[in-house]
């Protein structure tokens, strides 16, 4: 056994249940690795497990991604050498740590045009831009698409990508600071949703044939606009919860507004194999590597002050990217 440092909930509920404790990390069994951390990363879907939208069995640890160092390799582990620089972007929980016990089909390579702080604030968010952009519905030169929270973690990395696939890009913020925010990193147009009507906005910006796709992961406050936003056939990617679920959709409203698809994606799904991981991935570290897309750390802050962490990244008080440092 080795004592770590890691962060730990007995309860559900706000940030104040988190606490950093001293505990026993096993040794690495079977085809798992340990990864001693070098940076953390800090997504909206963390909070979803503090607060218990996602239940988990308790008491649990918290975060599904960080990059560090392989530190030990258990028995049958074959794609990963010690001293590789690693990370992995859908869990296992406990990430926030000082090290976590990885299966090594989990583990990706990270490479060295990619820094700790960038690939540990891009593995979750950016896999995840990856899917929606790739999978979900794929981006195709001359289509316009609308992506919720732009400057968010997600959003800058959407808006990056999209127009190196050659889309024009409709972002929504909830202040002009944020605005500006998006629109340095590639959103053409971006509404401020809490002062505009976003749809109307939107078939404004499209001569009312409205987008073929809305990114939203927001939730409860933009979902109805969402669905006004699209054009017949168009597809509503539900992803995120940031101001709470979404309200419950009758079949027959998909019907009334263009006979439209609503899909709720994770990434989990997306990458439930070593293949589907490997090349969601891959294709995210090749356009971040090209220099296409570049990911913003605008935020580190201690493991310790992880509390604060959380209360700033739920009061929208964060932009882009945010790391914790063990």
């Amino acid at each position: 056994m080795t004592m770590i440092k890691a962060v730990r909930i007995h309860e559900v509920g706000g940030p104040e249940v988190m606490k950093l404790e001293e505990i026993d990390l096993a040794p690495p069994g079977p085809s798992e690795v340990r990864v001693k951390h070098s940076a953390i990363g800090l997504n909206f879907i963390d909070t979803y497990m503090r607060s218990g939208l996602y239940p988990a069995a308790l008491p649990c640890g918290l975060g599904l991604e960080a990059v560090g160092v392989a530190e030990e390799l258990g028995e049958g582990v074959d794609n990963v050498s010690l001293g590789d620089r690693v990370g992995y972007g859908s869990g296992p929980l406990g990430a926030y740590a000082d090290a976590n016990n990885v299966h090594s089909t989990r583990v990706i390579k990270i490479p060295d045009a990619v820094d700790d702080h960038s690939a540990a604030a891009m593995m979750l968010k950016g896999m995840t831009a990856q899917y929606l952009l790739r999978q979900t519905y794929c981006v195709k030169p001359g289509d316009t698409i609308l992506i919720h929270a732009a400057a968010g973690g997600v959003g800058l990395i959407v808006c990056q990508w999209a127009k190196h696939l050659g889309a024009t890009v409709i972002g929504t913020a909830g202040s002009e600071e944020k605005a500006t925010l998006a629109k340095a990193h590639g959103a053409d147009h971006v509404i401020l949703y809490r002062t505009e009507d976003v749809a109307a906005k939107v078939r404004e910006l499209t001569n009312g044939a409205g987008v073929p796709v809305v990114y939203d992961a927001v939730g409860k406050d933009t979902f109805d606009a969402s669905l006004d936003c699209l054009a017949p056939l168009g597809m509503m990617v539900s992803y995120g919860n940031a101001s709470g679920p979404p309200p419950d959709v009758n079949p027959l409203t998909l019907s009334a507004k263009g006979s439209l698809f609503l899909t709720r994606p994770t990434l989990f799904h997306y990458t439930a194999s070593p293949e589907a991981l490997a090349k969601t991935a891959g294709d995210l570290m090749d356009v971040v590597a090209s220099g296409a897309v570049k990911i913003e750390v605008n935020q580190t802050y201690s493991l310790s002050d992880v509390v604060q962490a959380h209360k700033d990244l739920e009061g929208r008080k964060t932009t882009g990217a945010t790391v914790l440092i063990p």
